[in-house]
Formats: C-alpha cells, sequence, structure tokens
C-alpha cells in the first residue's frame, strides 16, 4: 500500500523511540519495526506459501495455520470485509493453548477438534493477523469471555484499523524485540472458491444460498457437531498433536456440557486420565500420547 499510518507521536513517547513504535499498516494490520530474530508465519490450506489470495465460496471449509521460529505464544484475529473482528486464538476448545513450540504447526481446526470454519458472506477480502510474543498479552481491553460456555472470545473493537490501534497499546509494554506479527489473506466469492470471514461462535453452521449479490452477513460459521460418543460405550480418535492437557480440556468440557461432574484427575508424562459420573453412570476420559499424536479415549460404565 502507498501509505502506512503511523502512531501518535503521543503513543511513541510511550514506548520509547518513534522509530520503535509499532506501526499500523493498511496492508499488515500493524508491524514491528524493530529487529527481532523472532518469526511467524501464518496462512491457509489454500496457499501454503501465505503470500497469495486464495479463493473460497459460502459451504466451503477453510484451514488456518501458523508457525513460530521460536518458542512463543501466538494470537490469530480474522478481520472481514465489514470490519467485524474475530478472535481465533487463543479459545477454550482447544484449552485455551496458545503457547506453540519453535517450528511446530499448528492447525485450525485441527483433526479432531469439535468445530469448523465455514465460508459464509460477506463477500470480499479477509485478513488473518497472527501476532507472536515471547510473553503472554494481556488482551482484556481486546476480547473476553463472557462466560464458562462461551468457547470463543467477543471482540470488543471493530475494523482493521480499531484492531491495530488496540494492539499497539497491548505490545507497547513488551520489548520491541520481542514480538512480531504476519498477515495472510483470503477471499469469499459466490459461487466460486473465495475466503469468507470467520464466525467464531459456537453454532452450528448454517447452509447460504448461492446468490447474484453479496448476501446479509451470515458470517463463516463455527460448526460443533454433536458428541459422537453419546450413545456408544466405548469412543476413541487419534489426532496429530502433541498437546495432552489442551485436548483433555476439550473432551472434559464435552463431558461437563452433557451433564457429567469431573470426579478425580490423575496425570503421567505421556498420559491424563480423568473419571466424570452422571448419576449412576461413570464415563472415564483416557488422553495419550503416542508418538507425535494423542489418543482420546471415551468410556462408559
Amino acid at each position: 500500500m502507498k501509505a502506512t499510518l503511523f502512531l501518535s507521536s503521543a503513543l511513541a513517547l510511550l514506548g520509547g523511540a518513534a522509530s520503535a513504535a509499532p506501526q499500523l499498516s493498511a496492508q499488515s494490520i500493524i508491524v514491528n519495526p524493530a529487529p527481532t530474530t523472532l518469526s511467524v508465519k501464518v496462512w491457509t490450506d489454500r496457499d501454503t506459501s501465505g503470500s497469495g489470495t486464495p479463493n473460497y465460496a459460502p459451504g466451503d471449509k477453510i484451514r488456518l495455520f501458523t508457525q513460530v521460529n521460536q518458542d512463543a505464544y501466538v494470537y490469530l484475529f480474522n478481520v472481514d470485509p465489514q470490519g467485524q473482528v474475530d478472535l481465533i486464538l487463543p479459545n477454550r476448545f482447544q484449552g485455551g493453548a496458545n503457547f506453540l513450540k519453535a517450528n511446530a504447526v499448528k492447525v485450525f481446526p485441527a483433526p479432531g477438534d469439535p468445530f469448523t470454519f465455514d465460508i459464509a458472506a460477506p463477500y470480499g477480502v479477509n485478513k488473518v493477523l497472527a501476532l507472536a510474543s515471547r510473553t503472554p498479552l494481556n488482551l482484556d481491553q481486546i476480547a473476553t469471555f463472557k462466560s464458562q460456555q462461551n468457547s470463543f472470545a467477543t471482540v470488543n473493537v471493530s475494523g482493521q484499523q480499531g484492531l491495530a490501534q488496540a494492539l499497539s497499546i497491548v505490545v507497547n509494554p513488551v520489548p520491541a524485540s520481542n514480538w512480531v506479527t504476519d498477515t495472510a489473506v483470503y477471499s469469499v466469492v459466490n459461487r466460486a472458491p473465495v475466503a469468507a470471514p470467520l464466525r467464531t461462535t459456537p453454532a452450528p453452521a448454517q447452509p447460504v444460498a448461492a446468490a447474484p449479490a453479496p448476501a446479509p452477513r451470515t458470517a463463516q460459521a463455527l460448526s460443533v457437531p454433536a458428541s459422537p460418543w453419546s450413545n456408544v460405550r466405548e469412543w476413541r480418535t487419534t489426532v496429530d498433536t502433541r498437546d495432552l492437557k489442551g485436548q483433555h480440556d476439550v473432551y472434559a468440557a464435552k463431558l461437563k456440557a452433557e451433564g457429567y461432574t469431573l470426579i478425580k484427575t490423575s496425570s503421567k508424562n505421556s498420559e491424563i486420565k480423568s473419571e466424570f459420573r452422571k448419576g449412576s453412570v461413570k464415563a472415564e476420559l483416557t488422553v495419550k500420547r503416542k508418538g507425535n499424536r494423542v489418543e482420546i479415549k471415551i468410556e462408559r460404565e
């Protein structure tokens, strides 16, 4: 873009030298101008380079990927063409696990996650911002979890510039060399593959009929399928992750949503096991690491 919007001089003074202050960019949302060895990448499943603008149509499913070169906390935001901002990471579906190890790739949703990102209107270009920090960031002024039932946060800012200005305040106390950003772009188009905005509200995806003109906002819906284990005595799955606690928290939350009460939990280096009860029914959740994968098993008695 031809113009880059710089923060006001007052904000620059808060952060020290103006040259080290965050920059608000029409193209990249927010940029750290200071040199740093930390790097973060974000991309979609239809553009592994992260530099293109892949197309998605309403009804398509999209997956997002992120990677850091050093251990860091990663925060993912989606900004749609109408300025709605969604916080993708951290979230409660994955136990809030936004700490990534160096060179590990995190995908949303991962295999076995109880939700999907489904493309829907409005049509146009969406941006996904990845912000990595060596230390945790306080996003209380940007997003809040309204209740224990909300698996995705409610974002209190709107628009790309609003998000950039809010984040510039969040990173202001952080040493300039300790944070960095990356932005991926995707487009949502009518009947052709274009990336639609991500809707981070845990509700079943709503079908969107094709129309020659932009439809009212139904945004990318977060689809949460019913518990696949509800009527079986033993259920199991295996996912590509090493995050034992994150997977345990996901399925423990699903059992609690069914009315089960956690009785006890025990853990080892490679296994977490919890016992739940609902009346006379006992359910046992076992999350076990197997190589670079994690097996989740639920047994009922």
